[in-house]
């Protein structure tokens, strides 16, 4: 797919809200917050955005794409966001692109990419080869623990005629 292919497949208002998602991260820097901003918009609205809010929040998890997810399924009153677009000033780490996923976002744009945000110290790029390389050693150990009742919680799951699917 080339290029022009990849900015037509956004809405029409992508770019306006580019300059959001670049706008929110600026201010963000300026009130203590990373230097990262995203959008949600549906249609030709926006429905929320989010800033990086890890060092303000104590929350390792609290970057702008995950903040913008959370409040737009606040403000639609869903967990799922189809119908959705992700605007983000910089390229999603592996962490926001699985909220993304898990979200269920039509499309993401991005700005900046992983090697504008190294050169500024925000360097992901270990992250991005860890889900790659499957012969990567990772920094933190993951280990199975065997536990007899291991799958009780899924068998509640599948055990259960309310249940809403995700």
């Amino acid at each position: 797919m080339s290029a022009q292919e990849t900015v037509s497949a956004l809405p029409a208002r992508a770019g306006e809200w580019m300059q959001e998602a670049i706008r929110l991260a600026t201010d963000s820097v300026a009130r203590g917050g990373g230097p990262f901003g995203a959008v949600i918009g549906r249609g030709e609205e926006i429905v929320a955005t989010g800033t990086n809010m890890v060092t303000t929040n104590l929350d390792p998890t609290a970057h702008a794409e995950v903040t913008a997810i959370r409040n737009a399924c606040l403000a639609l009153n869903s967990f799922k966001l189809d119908g959705c677009v992700l605007i983000t000033s910089c390229e999603p780490c592996p962490m926001c692109m699985a909220s993304a996923l898990w979200a269920r976002v039509d499309r993401i744009g991005y700005a900046a990419d992983r090697d504008d945000a190294a050169v500024a110290g925000f360097d992901d790029r270990a992250f991005y080869e860890l889900f790659t390389d499957p012969d990567a050693v990772w920094p933190t150990p993951v280990r199975r623990i065997e536990a007899g009742n291991r799958t009780e919680p899924f068998d509640a799951w599948r055990n259960k005629a309310d249940r809403v699917e995700y």
